[in-house]
């Protein structure tokens, strides 16, 4: 009787199995229909990628004809959009494109530990989705540069600047629309003058 039982409990347990399997492989052919970037965020990625005089390998992956949502160092949501860019310690060197700021639903940028130089792009610190930008550990130079007072609230919540080579005033007015800013890490730069009076009753969460 008890071989029995073990059998129907072995044959009982294949529908389940059976069925999950089914279900995953359903669920594994939607995400390959959705998860497709679009022919303009391809470009924009791209554009960053001609702008490496070292890309640390990102060609290998990076190519043009293939969804850049498989590429390394990019994740996408479920409807293809671009949602993060992920390319800490990579041996990057060579410039950070303004593209990645037209990349509209970015909401993270980490390109920490490399040694891209030139400056920080207006358009990823004005990004109307960015909400992390982490520059750390890089040779980027020059100043950054002040918003118009009028630009609208920016989304950004955390922006990590440190341990570069920025230089000049401490910009004043592009923090009026950093309503959201929590957390900025702007130290072993070159700034110069005083931080603005307003800095620290400006941001009611930082």
């Amino acid at each position: 009787m008890q071989p029995l039982q073990l059998s129907r409990m072995r044959y009982n347990g294949k529908l389940p199995i059976s069925s999950l399997g089914i279900a995953l492989v359903m669920l594994m052919s939607l995400a390959a229909i959705t998860s497709s970037c679009t022919e303009q965020e391809k470009a924009s990625l791209l554009k960053f990628l001609t702008g490496l005089s070292q890309d640390g390998g990102l060609a290998a992956s990076w190519r043009n004809g293939t969804d850049c949502c498989t590429w390394e160092g990019i994740t996408c949501s479920m409807d293809g959009t671009v949602t993060d860019v992920s390319l800490a310690s990579k041996g990057l060197q060579g410039y950070i494109s303004p593209t990645l700021g037209s990349l509209a639903g970015l909401l993270r940028l980490n390109l920490s530990n490399n040694m891209l130089s030139s400056g920080l792009p207006q358009e990823l610190v004005s990004s109307g989705s960015i909400i992390a930008i982490d520059i750390s550990f890089n040779r980027l130079d020059g100043e950054l540069h002040e918003m118009p007072s009028s630009t609208p609230v920016r989304p950004l919540k955390v922006l990590n600047i440190s341990s570069n080579l920025f230089a000049g005033q401490f910009p004043s007015s592009t923090w009026g629309a950093m309503k959201d800013l929590v957390a900025l890490n702007a130290s072993n730069n070159s700034f110069t003058g005083q931080l603005p009076t307003h800095f620290c009753t400006s941001f009611p969460s930082l």
